[in-house]
């Protein structure tokens, strides 16, 4: 799964990758968790812009908010088939922009964060799905995402059994075209990134609290003894 990461890249960077013109300034932030509010790249009835959702997918058939707790990552191979996740494969995909995300690889009963990222610390689109939800008690409209995930790359299999799906900028206009109904020709997007430079670096534990924050979580730690 991807539990955690990272966007701190300035406005510009956003505008230029996602072809955003009128992206807003995103405060940097250094360890994203779940049910927090996150940035998406996304085309809802306009042009393309950039909205602030919350992490964890709640589906517009649903009774209570809290499932989107649950449902904070979708399985590339089964987007199609779950009930949460099929209508908003259809027609309400997005992009979350990152600088590199988190996972952790268990050695025992102790598990070392790694933080995951390309060399040259360009930013880059994860695959998202998004709802809007009306909360049946007040009224009021929620609007959510979550990340959808795939086997590893070579590069970053050692760490763990799944990474984000990181789609291609040449294709981020194909991912979020509403219209595009297709799913089915999706799929080959739904793999894992052989992108050239990704890279994955141990880092503190420090980083296991969401209460913790700032740059200094990114920095390198030396290398556990078990890692390949």
């Amino acid at each position: 799964m991807c539990g955690r990461f990272a966007f701190y890249s300035p406005r510009e960077a956003v505008a230029r990758l996602f072809g955003v013109a009128d992206a807003p300034d995103i405060e940097p932030r250094y360890n994203i968790a779940p049910t927090q509010f996150v940035a998406a790249v996304r085309e809802a009835g306009g042009p393309c812009g950039v909205a602030m959702l919350h992490w964890g997918l709640v589906p517009f058939w649903a009774k209570e908010r809290a499932i989107g707790a649950r449902l904070i990552n979708a399985r590339a191979e089964t987007l199609g088939e779950k009930p949460s996740f099929r209508h908003a494969f259809q027609r309400r995909r997005c992009l979350l922009p990152a600088d590199g995300y988190f996972e952790w690889q268990r050695s025992g009963a102790v598990k070392q964060p790694y933080f995951i990222a390309f060399e040259d610390e360009q930013p880059f689109g994860m695959a998202g799905l998004w709802e809007r939800w009306r909360d049946p008690a007040t009224d009021e409209t929620l609007e959510s995402c979550c990340i959808v995930t795939t086997s590893p790359s070579a590069a970053v299999a050692h760490v763990h059994d799944r990474m984000p799906v990181i789609v291609p900028p040449a294709r981020y206009t194909e991912w979020l075209d509403p219209a595009n109904t297709a799913t089915a020709r999706l799929a080959d997007l739904l793999v894992p990134c052989e992108l050239p430079g990704l890279a994955a670096r141990p880092v503190s534990r420090r980083v296991n609290d969401a209460r913790n924050h700032g740059a200094e979580l990114l920095e390198p730690v030396g290398r556990p003894p078990d890692a390949t």
